[in-house]
């Protein structure tokens, strides 16, 4: 193995390792977003059932 295929084949090391890492990036944002989405809206229907009942209240 000359000098060229070594550098070429570290070359595509280091291509194949930085889209690993991206692809791992991607998998963790998409595992937040999963996780924090969920409660988000969890979040949005307490509050609408608080002023529904909040508004319910002032009028009886």
């Amino acid at each position: 193995m000359d000098n060229a295929q070594s550098e070429k084949i570290h070359a595509e090391i280091a291509k194949l390792m930085a889209e690993t890492q991206k692809l791992n990036a991607e998998a963790n944002k998409f595992n937040r977003e999963t996780f924090w989405y969920p409660v988000a809206i969890a979040t949005g229907m307490i509050g609408a059932v608080a002023t529904v009942t909040a508004l319910i209240i002032k009028l009886v």
